[in-house]
Parts: C-alpha cells; structure tokens; sequence
C-alpha cells in the first residue's frame, strides 16, 4: 500500500508542475537582446520589459499535496519538498519585478554570499578568485572563443552522432530563434539558439552538459516503475543538476577558459545588480571586463529576468553553476575517500539532489530503480577515481610556497 501511495502522489505531482516552467515563463526572448544593442549604440538604451505570467492555482494544488504526504517516509518527504519548490516557483511568478521576487529566488536558489559545501569561502569569493587567477589568461581566452564559428545546425548534426545508438530513442533537435540561451535540454529534445556563432568547445559544453546530464537524469527520473516525479526538475535540484552538468565538462575536458570565467561573472554580475547597478549599468561593466556586446547583453539578460531591471532585486539562479560544481566535486571526492562508489549511480536516477541521496538510501533497489543510462564518465568507475584521488592531494599544495623559477 505504501508504494501506490507513493505513486499516486508522485503522479499527482507530475500533473500539477508539468506546465510550470519559470524559465520559459520569465526570459526574454532574442530579438530583446537585438533590439537593447541597437539602441545602446545610438546612445539611446532602453531598459527591457519584465516579461508576466501568473501561475494562476497551481500554489494550491502544490500545496495540497505537499500536505498529504507523510514526512516520516524518505519518499514521500522527497515528494512533499519537491512539490514545496514547484509552489515557491508559482509564487515566484505571481511576483516578478518585486522584492519579494527576489527573496523567493534566494530561498530556491542562494545567492552569491552563501558558501561552498565545506567551505568558509563565499560564492562571490570563489567566483572572484576564479576571475583574478585568470585575468592574465583572458584576453588569449576570448581570442580564441571567436577563432571559429559553428552553425546552430552543425551542431546539432554532430550532437546527434556524440549520442548515437546511446538512448532506446534518439534525442530530436530544434532551432529556436527565441531561445535566450545558447541551449536547453528536455528529456527527449535539446532547443539550439538560432542565428548564434557556436564554438567547437560549445559543442563538446553541450554534449556533456545538456544531454549528457540533463536529458540523461530527466529520461532516467521519466522511467521510473513507481516515483516518476524523479523526472522533474524542480528549483530544489537545480544546483546539484548544474553542478554534475558543470563537472561533467570539467572532467571531460570540455570547459574551456572563457566558460568558466563567465560562470564566474555571473556571480559578480548578481552581486552588483543586489548593490544597485541597473540593466545598462551591468552591461556596461561586463563590456569593460572584455565580455563582446552579445555576450555581455545575455548574461545581463540572465540576471535581470524576472527581476527588477533597475536594480536591486535580480534572478540569483545562476549561482548554482559555481556552488553545485564545488558540491559535486566535494561529494564524488568524500564518496571515493569512504569507498562508497554505489552513491555514484544513484546521483543518475533522475533529479536529486545530493542529500537525497543519502535520504533515499532505503528505497534504491526497490522503490526507486536503478538508472537506466550513465554518463561515460560517471560509468568508468576507475578514471573517475583516479581524477579524484589527485585532485584531494592537489589540494594539500599551498601555491604560495613554490617559486617557479626555482623547481
């Protein structure tokens, strides 16, 4: 009995938060990005309409179902704090432009003043010691960003080859002139930017971040016999979601320089937009950190989306990409160090987050199924540890201690 409550709950959840997709529902499409740089050039910026949408009942229903569920139950409390972040992000909708927006944006996601797991350093602290140690490196970073151009659809042909034959069936892809980002993945679909200048390093970005991790987990979570709710993608899992995608870059040598210092930018970027800095303003300063126009446009874009775009209450999201890239690098590391190998799968059963992972540990084998597909990486068990074995030593070394013109 206690598993088909737990699927009718799972299942009612899944109605309730498949139409409720903040990101659709708060981005600006690409042709704001277009039209703010034409009038930034003539002198004459103007500041983008907060795009609104209402997530009208959808709060109640959520909640109703977080108060059916038993806490007492690791499932069902997974399924109750799952459904708690659908309804934050209902009401994060129903305040677009305000304060409160931005406090609900911290709550799912913090913002840059919280700290990494295992840490006394802050997001902004990290973020800001990534953007110094690189500083001498960045203009040769950005040379090389724009060496090439790679069509939205050549992309798409060589992703589809990465993953031939990989899933029972093949991942479809669409070019969207509207997308604001440069991708974005579904369980069974990845969105392209159209009219965008990809990089063959984007590609290689995509691969493992996208569909390697993203589409992976959501088809993993959508094939489960009994919680398929582990297929959604609630706020709640967004930085151990953007963590493993960002690490799965990182250990497939597909980051590059540029990517990284971006992700770092980001987190400056909140920052100053907190302080006060408007949508001009923030642009403008991206521009002076060597950021081209389109590039410093749509990260100003990134944070300004629901919020207020004179300043003071921006979207926080985009500090997940830092702090789940430390959490994930903490936790394989910690799981390696303790033997405990069999948590790495389990990260890979749909979206979780890193402390569902322990929570959960009574129900994997039976409620909750195996994942059907694993990363290559994540699969290859004996490299994934040899990287981390080096990177826990690596860490041992204080760089201030050596001179390298005396090795």
């Amino acid at each position: 009995m206690t598993d088909e409550r737990r699927e009718a709950l799972s299942d009612r959840l899944v109605d309730a938060a498949k139409s409720l997709k903040v990101l659709s529902a708060i981005s600006w499409p690409q042709r704001v990005a277009t039209e703010f740089l034409d009038g930034w050039r003539k002198g004459d910026p103007k500041l983008p309409e907060v795009r609104k949408k209402s997530a009208g009942e959808l709060a109640a229903a959520l909640r109703a179902i977080e108060n059916e569920c038993d806490v007492g139950d690791p499932v069902q409390r997974y399924l109750a704090r799952t459904a708690e972040s659908y309804r934050l992000t209902a009401e994060l909708l129903d305040h677009v432009g305000t304060q409160t927006f931005h406090q609900i944006s911290h709550e799912l996601y913090g913002g840059p003043g919280g700290t990494l797991l295992g840490s006394k350093l802050t997001h902004r602290e990290a973020a800001e010691r990534l953007l110094f140690s690189t500083d001498a490196l960045a203009e040769a970073a950005m040379q090389n960003e724009g060496a090439y151009c790679v069509t939205a659809q050549s992309v798409a042909s060589d992703l589809a080859k990465d993953w031939e034959g990989f899933f029972d069936k093949p991942i479809k892809f669409v070019i969207d002139a509207d997308l604001s980002a440069k991708a974005a993945a579904s369980a069974t679909k990845v969105r392209l930017r159209a009219g965008t200048c990809f990089t063959a390093y984007d590609s290689r970005q995509l691969s493992a971040h996208e569909i390697g991790v993203h589409a992976l987990t959501s088809l993993n979570g959508r094939n489960q016999s009994t919680i398929r709710a582990l297929g959604l993608g609630a706020p709640r899992t967004t930085a151990t979601q953007e963590g493993l995608a960002t690490f799965a870059e990182l250990i497939t040598g597909a980051i590059d320089l540029a990517r990284l210092r971006r992700i770092a930018m980001r987190i400056r970027a909140i920052h100053l937009a907190e302080d006060g800095a408007d949508f001009v303003e923030l642009f403008e300063h991206l521009l002076e950190l060597g950021e081209p126009e389109i590039e410093a446009v749509l990260t100003t874009m990134r944070v300004f989306r629901g919020g207020d775009v004179r300043g003071k209450y921006p979207f926080t999201k985009d500090v997940v990409y830092l702090k789940g890239l430390f959490a994930v690098h903490t936790f394989l590391r910690k799981a390696i160090s303790e033997h405990r190998i069999d948590v790495i799968a389990r990260l890979f059963v749909g979206r979780v987050t890193l402390g569902d992972v322990g929570e959960l540990e009574e129900a994997f084998g039976s409620t909750i199924d195996a994942p059907k597909y694993l990363p290559p990486w994540a699969a290859d068990l004996p490299a994934l540890a040899a990287y981390l074995a080096v990177s826990a030593i690596i860490d041992a070394v204080d760089l201030q201690t050596v001179d390298l013109n005396a090795l």
